[in-house]
């Protein structure tokens, strides 16, 4: 949950009190001496003087300028203070804050902001200093104090201090305690709704949804038209789990402030989450009816008209992102992708090939060498390979296993096998190469290493649904062990409900038990989300058992004339068509 986020490398640096030692330790930022004064000057009161260029003051900077370039901090800081106490100027004080916190010394650190904020009340950082030390230490006096001067000084970055303090208590455990000091403050200031919805953001990370909610409604009924209230109370029903409630606050906030882009591509994006994507498509057109230049909100329909197989208005979004430059990529990629879908494999290629910088760069890259794998051009594939290991090595893993990939397609297995097993050693443990040479060695007719190298992914990552659905496919070969492998499909199918091959297996572990009218059921939803060739097979087998033999076999056709070479039709065919 991005809530709480550092706003800035200053803060995370004064936050965190200079947590980590430099390599080779030196005094802080050099402290700028005052110049001398010309002769015009002379003529000021003798305070005056004192104060700009005293001689002594002069000295006393140097000397713990000189101090902390060496590393004596204890002598530069009593140096800094001691100026800070003789000059109105606050930027000693400053100095001698800043190696406080260095050298990690509350006590110090106390005195310097004390001295700091008497000559500079209101400067915001050595508030939000004086805030965290006090914080810290619960001092709930002053924290009041100073989180109350903040809000004076400046009500509209209120917000992003008390998020910053936030993110530097969070790790000690005094979360709750910054809670209280705010429910003080806002009982004093009723009409404050920023201190309510900085509430309501800790009361989330403090598990409390209840007391999120309230003070999110609080915070609206002050000021009823703020976005950012808005989404975090539809963001709070989503992070309890309740997207329908998410939803209709959305929608209901995107009716109410129908220009309110910020509100709609919130509700957009929670639609998608949904999988309504026909209503998302029409938020993101009004979007764009609304905007032409939401190059954003353009790409997204983009994307939606690809899921929904809209392709002319997928092709015709993406082709005019080709005139972004930011988005030349990402509409290269995905036009790939579209002509890959239609099976034009070179012109696909061509399109991945266009793809050289971006998010997208490695992805594009790989579709292309599957593509290449998948037409059988073996021969363009090693040097492609050889490129990618040099543009991309940290997916060296990735890449290793589309080598594995064009050896399998071969049907080299057993040199796929022993490729796997030589990675195993360079990289032990990786639950991808792991899960490949399982897949492998059931090709092998290995069910020991299968087994195993499932195991051990399941031991690392027992919720690996990928694993736990491969490893309770494989044991329906075996009817003793049917039980075994009902109980890690049930646990896949758990976690991921909606996964069409998950739903197929356990659709086909139905049919061993004898049960073809229920694996029905999940065969046919399995085929409407992803019609491919294993599916098919299974469901033409249930519904010829089931005795709708016609609907058997024009399934079975349909996916034998796009596929006359794959094995699992051809076994369905074998087994109980030619026999027929």
């Amino acid at each position: 949950m991005l809530i709480f986020r550092l706003f800035s490398v200053v803060a995370l640096v004064l936050l965190n009190a200079c947590a980590a030692s430099p390599e080779k330790p030196g005094a802080p930022k050099e402290f700028p001496v005052p110049a001398s004064p010309d002769k015009a000057s002379e003529k000021t009161s003798t305070s005056e003087a004192r104060t700009a260029i005293d001689p002594d003051v002069l000295f006393i900077l140097l000397s713990a300028e000189i101090a902390g370039q060496r590393g004596h901090y204890d002598i530069a800081y009593q140096g800094y203070m001691e100026a800070a106490r003789r000059v109105k100027d606050p930027k000693p004080a400053e100095r001698a804050a800043m190696i406080a916190m260095y050298m990690k010394d509350n006590k110090k650190l106390n005195r310097a902001l004390n001295l700091w904020l008497k000559n500079d009340p209101d400067n915001p950082t050595a508030r939000k200093l004086a805030a965290l030390t006090a914080l810290r230490a619960q001092d709930k006096q002053a924290s009041l104090e100073h989180l109350n001067k903040i809000l004076a000084i400046d009500p509209a970055d209120f917000e992003n201090t008390v998020l910053e303090l936030a993110t530097a208590l969070q790790e000690e455990g005094k979360t709750d305690f910054l809670y209280d000091v705010l429910e003080s403050i806002s009982v004093n200031n009723p009409k404050q709704s920023t201190v309510l919805y900085v509430q309501s953001l800790l009361a989330m990370q403090m598990k409390k949804q209840d007391v999120a909610e309230h003070k999110i409604r609080q915070a609206l009924m002050i000021q009823p038209d703020w976005d950012k209230a808005l989404i975090f109370q539809a963001q709070i029903a989503a992070l309890s789990g309740d997207m329908n409630k998410a939803a209709e606050l959305l929608r209901n906030a995107s009716a109410k402030y129908p220009d309110n882009d910020k509100i709609s591509k919130m509700y957009a994006q929670l639609l998608i989450k949904k999988a309504d994507y026909e209503t998302a498509v029409e938020v993101y057109q009004k979007l764009v009816t609304r905007n032409p230049e939401d190059v954003e909100s353009q790409f997204a329909l983009g994307l939606l008209y690809f899921q929904l197989d809209r392709d002319d208005k997928a092709e015709e979004v993406f082709t005019k992102l080709l005139e972004q430059p930011k988005w030349r990529y990402q509409a290269s990629f995905y036009l790939g992708k579209l002509e890959e879908k239609h099976e034009n494999v070179q012109k696909a290629i061509e399109w991945f090939d266009k793809v050289t910088e971006g998010p997208f760069e490695f992805e594009a890259s790989l579709s292309a060498v599957s593509l290449l794998i998948k037409d059988k051009r073996y021969e363009e594939v090693a040097p492609r390979l050889k490129i990618m290991e040099e543009r991309f090595p940290k997916q060296i893993v990735r890449i290793r296993l589309l080598q594995v990939e064009m050896l399998s397609h071969q049907k080299r297995y057993e040199e796929a096998f022993k490729l796997l097993t030589d990675f195993l050693t360079q990289f032990p443990g990786d639950k991808d190469i792991l899960y490949t040479r399982a897949l492998m060695a059931e090709r092998l007719g290995r069910m020991d290493i299968l087994e195993a190298d499932l195991k051990k992914i399941l031991a690392t990552n027992p919720n690996s649904a990928e694993a736990l659905n491969a490893l309770g496919y494989s044991l329906l070969d075996y009817p003793d062990r049917y039980a075994e492998a009902e109980k890690y499909l049930i646990k896949a199918l758990t976690l991921q409900p909606d996964e069409p091959v998950i739903m197929d297996s356990y659709g086909w572990l139905q049919f061993k038990l004898g049960k073809p009218a229920k694996a029905l059921i999940y065969l046919e939803q399995a085929y409407a989300k992803q019609p491919e060739n294993e599916i098919a097979a299974h469901l033409a087998e249930v519904l010829w058992t089931l005795g709708r033999k016609d609907e058997a076999r024009k399934l079975f056709n349909k996916a034998f004339k796009k596929a006359p070479e794959d094995e699992y039709l051809l076994d369905f065919k074998k087994r109980i068509l030619d026999n027929e």
